[in-house]
């Protein structure tokens, strides 16, 4: 609960997001999976931010068909001890130029079923072999970046879990990143920026925010809001009381992205055709040029092209359903 009122407090206050790979992601997973020397080492470093961690899920060919991952790692044991051998490839690494450590899925068995064969490594970005490439999204960011994996040598005390079992791991870990994925303080925060945005703008004489096809699509997503609220608050109450989250972060993680989607669409459309130039220099302090219209006019276009992808990452949006499906109504 302090968790979600200092996360909340933050958005309403437009401070920027705490980078979640760390905090919201790793952290529960060692506390749940680690062992005793893991959440002594690295548990001081994520709360501190003495290291910058990024997430190696995906792959070019495994986005939601998850376990099929097929990034190599070889357990070996030599002179400096038990070690992994890791060789392949991840993609839509987020941040990954930042980071200093990626938390990977690894294939150490290929005999048994696909879930069945994976393992959960920890391994430092700075290891020989590791080679970090941009990948320029489609508003013009260097956001995200495939990784390639070449004989990069991992210390075996760096599994977490037990090896093979690393599906379990992943999905623990998903359940926290869907639900950090709804963002409610941050849709509460653009929700209230839309609405200041549509009483300055004025249609056919009157303020936007008076036009009634506009306000009902606004009062639509602060409904939408309000419930995924109260659904997140439910969430929080079951986790405080020792309960995992299930099918409810895939509930949270469809809804949240759809409303996070609408609320920049909106934006856009408030914004009319000062939403359609793109000026990526804007976003630098350090540009004093006469702004194209209306200060929120200035990202509308870069937000509404970059949250295209909230539907598809954390898994689909589409996998949701059906793993809601499965888990609810048995199907």
């Amino acid at each position: 609960m302090q968790k979600f009122i200092f996360e909340n407090e933050c958005a309403l206050a437009g401070a920027p997001r705490i980078v979640p790979f760390g905090v919201n992601m790793l952290g529960p997973v060692l506390i749940k999976f680690g062992d005793e020397a893991q959440k002594r080492h690295w548990l001081p470093r994520i709360l501190d931010g003495s290291d910058w961690w990024c997430q190696g899920y995906s792959e070019p060919g495994s986005g939601s068909d998850l376990a099929s991952v097929k990034t190599s790692a070889v357990r070996g044991i030599d002179d400096e001890g038990e070690h992994y051998i890791v060789n392949g490839q991840k993609t839509w690494t987020t941040l990954g130029q930042h980071a200093n450590m990626i938390f990977c899925l690894v294939r150490t068995a290929t005999d048994v079923r696909k879930q069945e064969g994976i393992s959960f490594l920890l391994v430092d970005m700075n290891s020989p072999g590791i080679e970090v490439r941009p990948i320029i999204t489609l508003e013009g960011e260097h956001e995200i970046n495939e990784v390639f994996f070449t004989d990069v040598r991992v210390p075996a005390a760096n599994l977490v879990g037990e090896e093979n079992r690393g599906w379990t791991v992943a999905k623990y870990l998903l359940t926290y990143e869907r639900t950090n994925i709804a963002g409610v303080g941050f849709s509460v925060a653009a929700l209230a920026r839309l609405r200041r945005a549509a009483q300055n703008v004025t249609r056919n004489g009157r303020p936007l925010v008076d036009d009634p096809l506009f306000a009902a699509r606004v009062a639509r997503v602060e409904i939408d809001l309000e419930n995924m609220k109260t659904t997140n608050l439910r969430v929080i109450a079951a986790v405080a009381g020792g309960g995992v989250p299930g099918a409810e972060s895939s509930m949270l993680k469809i809804r949240g992205t759809e409303i996070r989607q609408e609320l920049t669409s909106l934006m856009r459309r408030a914004m009319g055709p000062y939403a359609q130039p793109f000026v990526e220099e804007a976003l630098h302090e350090d540009h004093d040029d006469a702004p194209i219209g209306p200060d929120e006019a200035a990202s509308a276009a870069a937000l509404y092209f970059n949250n295209r992808k909230l539907s598809i990452f954390g898994g689909s949006n589409e996998i949701q359903k059906n793993i809601i499906s499965k888990m609810i109504l048995g199907l």
